[in-house]
Formats: structure tokens, sequence, C-alpha cells
């Protein structure tokens, strides 16, 4: 029986790349808000031989979740992986200088709707599922206040629960991604070199393939 993963932000960057190559080994559930994306990812797991059901959602929206989370468990019963990859990358800025609103947004994808989805998720992994979250060093270097303190509480939450499900499960992994050629690294290094950054279909294989899941 094919397995099912569900992966928050595949409609671009690094969780399309993963999405395309789980396929056709997993049901891949694609979570994004970019339908024209979610529908390309669709037409390159179809070719491959998979199937993906796609969910043009919003994950700071905590009703679409909860519904999305009961639809998964009434049409399959339970996941086998969940990978997240959704984020808000804010602007650079110096830290004085923050914008309420983009620190909101920050704060409701990066923070809120990880803790609104790992409630949601967790039961349906079970104690035999796994979930992966990514890891990022740059939080507390300069212009980077919104979205590397976001992104740490997000983190900190996820190894939280590593922790307390090391003996129960389901098994929490925290990757650290190499530096991709994606468009959230190139908000971030405008004039960076992106010959010499990693592919994200390329990162993906290898990411799967440390986590045994390639």
């Amino acid at each position: 029986m094919t397995q099912i993963a569900l992966i928050t932000g595949a409609s671009r960057g690094l969780g399309f790349a993963l999405a395309e190559a789980l396929s056709p080994a997993w049901h891949v559930m694609a979570v994004g808000r970019t339908v024209g994306a979610l529908e390309e990812l669709d037409d390159r797991i179809k070719a491959k031989g998979g199937a993906a059901t796609l969910a043009p959602l919003d994950i700071t929206d905590p009703g679409a979740m909860a519904h999305m989370c009961r639809s998964i468990h009434d049409r399959w019963g339970a996941l086998g992986l969940w990978i997240h990859t959704a984020v808000h990358a804010s602007p650079m800025t110096p830290t004085p200088q923050i914008d309420a609103k983009d620190w909101e947004k920050a704060r409701k994808t990066n923070i809120d709707a990880v803790a609104v989805l790992i409630p949601y998720v967790a039961p349906l992994l079970g104690t035999s599922g796994r979930a992966v979250f990514f890891d990022d060093p740059r939080g507390g270097e300069k212009f980077m206040g919104p979205y590397g303190a976001t992104k740490a509480a997000q983190v900190a939450l996820a190894r939280s629960w590593q922790a307390e499900s090391v003996k129960t499960g389901p098994r929490v992994d925290v990757v650290q991604p190499q530096p991709m050629a994606t468009a959230t690294r190139a908000r971030f290094f405008p004039g960076e070199d992106r010959a010499t950054l990693a592919a994200a279909p390329d990162e993906a294989r290898r990411i799967l393939g440390e986590l045994g899941l390639g």
C-alpha cells in the first residue's frame, strides 16, 4: 500500500523538490498557496507515474488546517510522513526598523502555524510516522531579525517535540540543508553567485537519502 506524505510548503523551492523526489513511492498531499505551482508539481509527479492530492491552502488559517487534517484522517486514516518547508522570508531590515505587519506575518507563518499543525498532525503520524523540519543557522545575524527569530522559535518547537517523542514516536528530524538557489535565498542574498549553490532537486535527493527515505 502506498504511504501518504504531507508536505506543507510544496509549491516552490525545497518543498516542491522533495514532493517530486518522493513520488511515486509516496502519495503526496501537497499544501501551498500558489495554485499554478501546485498544478506544475502535479504534472511532474504524474509524469513519473505517481499521484498527488493538491491542497491550495494557507497554513496560517487554523480552520483550514483542521479541515485538511480531518480530511486526511477520513480518506487515509493516517500519515507516514510530514515534511514542513513553508516559511515566510521577511525583508531584511535593521532591528529598530522592524515593520509590525511583517513581524506579524513572520510570526503567524513561522511560529503560530507550526504550533497549530503539530497537535493536528501528530495523531495522524501515530507512533511510527515521521516529521521533518529544517533548521537555519542565521538567527541572530544582522538584518535578519524577524525571519531569524521566528525561524529559531519554529525549530525550538520541533526540537522539543523531537526530545519528547524519542521513546514513544513519531520520529522527528531537524535537518540543516545546504545553501540552495531558491527564491527565498535570493531575497536575502540578491548579489550572490547562484552557480555556487546547490540545486533544490539535488538537495532534496541528498536529504531523503540521509533520512533513509530516498
